[in-house]
């Protein structure tokens, strides 16, 4: 059952393997992205046998069997995937940055926008097969510009990739297809095989080996975010309707064991409604038992003086999505300073956010939202200053320049610039 809290401190302690690094997973990822490094295809052939239960033939998925899959989904399926890419390219389309440049005297000084240009997606797979990924991961990266975009996902003992997954990629614009998963899929990503081509940056959510990979691997790629168990906290008044709060803490709690459904509410009454629905809703999900070890282990309910507390405790907590739950959400969002993604009113479950209303559905959790964006069209460019300066106005600032170096004991520095002040033109 989940617990109640009236203590505000107490209730703020995450569990510690929210931020534990297991030193076994640490180890066992190292080994495989040594193995990739050195054996190439035939690691990634070998791990697929070892992890996945399956013979592969070939790692690269071809477009005959991207078309086949996406066929095979139906056309309900695929034009709900289609309008959902839409909203994710008019939401994300938004986001896009100008260069700019100016003068000032004589100088020139900007900033100029170039995409990344290789990006690897790695999209989880087997009973973890979420397309929605696929195009909140792929339609920014489209949108900025990325000219090879590839993706990795494990395969079944069949050696297929789920044809959901494969016509979001066909939707979404992914270039080329891997059935590869896990850290010997990020491993190949980053320093590529025979077959697989090493990218620039590798973004996508993934289990504690993918994550940890990604770890290892970044600074010889870019990645997106060191992912953590997914998250909601809901505030919610004593207006609310338990079983409609009850089903939204659900709906995180299904996700993963380690995930945490958490309720901020000034209302005791709706405190004690809402555990009681959880345990009538729990038994009729199919994720039961995982939602069940979630809600138990990782879920709270705080009972707070007011709404401005909850606010001030959910800026505490950083969670990766909120739902203000109240009839005037909009008085309530400049007060929040710390969140992944925020869901506004009763008619805004979070769960619309993670298909179909847009905003990305990639962010940040256990507690980074605290420093950290959620995934966008920024992180597929890179941003690079240029100056121009004429002799005239560089020979204004040399001598301040000369002397702000010299203060740093950087002589060179000052000779540098001193070097060309009424010299050689």
């Amino acid at each position: 059952m989940i617990k109640i809290y009236k203590d505000a401190a107490e209730a703020l302690k995450r569990g510690e393997g929210d931020v534990r690094r297991d030193e076994k997973i640490r180890d066992s990822v190292a080994e495989i992205i040594a193995a990739v490094r050195r054996d190439g295809d035939r690691a990634l052939y070998e791990y697929a046998r070892l992890f996945d239960g399956t013979e592969l033939s070939s790692l690269e998925v071809t477009g005959e069997e991207i078309d086949r899959a996406a066929a095979s989904c139906g056309g309900d399926l695929l034009r709900v995937m289609e309008r959902a890419a839409e909203n994710i390219r008019d939401f994300h389309s938004r986001q896009v940055r100008l260069p700019f440049s100016f003068e000032k005297g004589g100088a020139v000084m900007g900033q100029k926008i170039t995409p990344i240009e290789r990006v690897g997606l790695y999209v989880p797979g087997g009973t973890a097969a979420y397309p929605s990924s696929v195009l909140m991961n792929c339609i920014p990266a489209k949108i900025a510009g990325c000219s090879k975009i590839v993706m990795v996902s494990p395969p079944s003992r069949g050696g297929d990739i789920a044809p959901a997954i494969l016509a979001a990629a066909k939707i979404a614009g992914v270039d080329r297809v891997f059935r590869v998963g896990g850290a010997q899929a990020v491993a190949a990503l980053a320093y590529g095989t025979e077959t697989v081509p090493k990218v620039d940056k590798i973004v996508g959510p993934g289990n504690a080996y993918v994550a940890e990979a990604k770890r290892q691997v970044f600074g010889r790629v870019a990645i997106d975010m060191i992912a953590g168990p997914s998250e909601i906290l809901v505030i919610a008044d004593e207006l609310s309707d338990p079983a409609v709060v009850a089903a939204d803490l659900l709906s995180q709690a299904e996700h993963d064991r380690m995930a945490s459904a958490i309720l901020l509410t000034d209302s005791e009454k709706l405190a004690s409604a809402v555990s009681a629905e959880l345990e009538r809703q729990l038994p009729l999900l199919p994720r039961y038992e995982i939602a069940r070890e979630s809600i138990d282990t990782r879920g709270k309910i705080v009972v707070c003086p007011d709404i401005a507390s909850c606010v001030r405790l959910s800026n505490e907590m950083a969670p990766e999505h909120l739902e203000l739950f109240v009839d005037s959400p909009f008085d309530w969002l400049d007060a929040v300073k710390n969140a992944g993604s925020i869901f506004l009113g009763r008619s805004c479950p979070e769960a619309l956010g993670d298909y179909m209303a847009g905003p990305n559905h990639t962010l940040p959790t256990s507690g980074t939202a605290r420093f950290s964006s959620p995934l966008s069209v920024d992180d597929f460019i890179k941003k690079s200053q240029f100056t121009y300066f004429t002799p005239d106005d560089l020979d204004a600032l040399a001598d301040d320049v000369a002397a702000f170096a010299r203060a740093e004991g950087l002589e060179a520095h000052a000779e540098s610039v001193l070097s060309r002040k009424n010299g050689d033109r």
